[in-house]
C-alpha cells in the first residue's frame, strides 16, 4: 500500500512567528556602557565577541523567549497555511549550548500556538522535509533549498533579508499576501494530484 506524502509547511519561530530582534536589540542596548556604539542587529562571527557573550547571555533565559511577542508577518502564513491544508510544524534553531532556551521556545509555542504543535528543533534546517518552509534567514533557505528543487519559501521581510533574491522565494511584506496565497495553494494541489496518480 502506498504511504501518502502529506503536504507539510515548516516555519521558522525567530523573526518570523515572534519578535527575536526587537527584544534582542532593546536587551542588548540595556546593558550597554555610554561609551559603545549603539547595537545595530543580530550579531553574528563579525561582531566583537564581548558583544556575542552578552548576546548569548540574554538568550540564554528561558523566560526571555516565553515573552517573545508574536510577529504579524509569521502569524498572517500560519493561519493561512491551516486554511489551505497543509500539515504545519515548527522548524527552529536553538542556542547549541542554552536547553533553558529550548524550553522556553517550546513554552512560548504551547502559548501562542497550542501545546499540540508539532515542533522540530534542529542544528540543520536542510535535513527537514517539507513543501513550505517559512524562514526569515537567508542561510537557512538557501540550504534547505539545496535538496528541494521543488520547495517554496514564503520569507517574512526583515531587513536583513532585503535584497535576497531566489527563483523559489517569496519575501512577504504584508501587501503580498494574495501571491503568497496563490503559489501555496497551486503546490498544495499539485501536490494533491500527483499522489491521485
Amino acid at each position: 500500500m502506498k504511504e501518502k506524502c502529506e503536504p507539510v509547511a515548516l516555519l521558522d519561530l525567530d523573526s518570523t512567528l515572534c519578535n527575536y530582534e526587537k527584544a534582542l536589540k532593546r536587551d542588548m542596548e540595556a546593558l550597554q556602557s555610554p561609551m559603545e556604539p549603539l547595537y545595530a542587529g543580530v550579531p553574528d562571527e563579525s561582531t566583537p565577541a564581548y558583544l556575542r557573550n552578552r548576546a548569548r547571555l540574554i538568550k540564554s533565559s528561558e523566560d526571555w523567549w516565553t515573552k517573545l511577542e508574536p510577529l504579524k508577518l509569521g502569524f498572517d502564513i500560519w493561519h493561512l497555511a491551516k486554511q489551505i491544508g497543509y500539515r504545519r510544524v515548527i522548524l527552529t534553531q536553538a542556542p547549541r549550548y542554552s536547553p533553558a532556551a529550548w524550553s522556553g521556545k517550546k513554552k512560548w509555542i504551547d502559548s501562542y500556538l497550542g501545546p499540540d504543535t508539532d515542533v522540530i528543533i534542529t542544528r540543520d534546517k536542510g535535513l527537514v522535509y517539507g513543501k513550505i518552509l517559512v524562514d526569515d534567514w537567508p542561510e537557512y533557505i538557501i540550504r534547505w533549498l539545496k535538496w528541494r528543487p521543488r520547495g517554496l519559501v514564503i520569507m517574512p521581510a526583515q531587513p536583513h533579508n532585503k535584497g535576497f533574491e531566489h527563483p523559489q522565494v517569496i519575501r512577504y511584506t504584508g501587501r503580498n499576501l494574495k501571491n503568497v496565497s496563490k503559489a501555496m495553494a497551486k503546490l498544495y494541489n499539485t501536490t494533491i494530484e500527483e499522489e491521485k496518480n
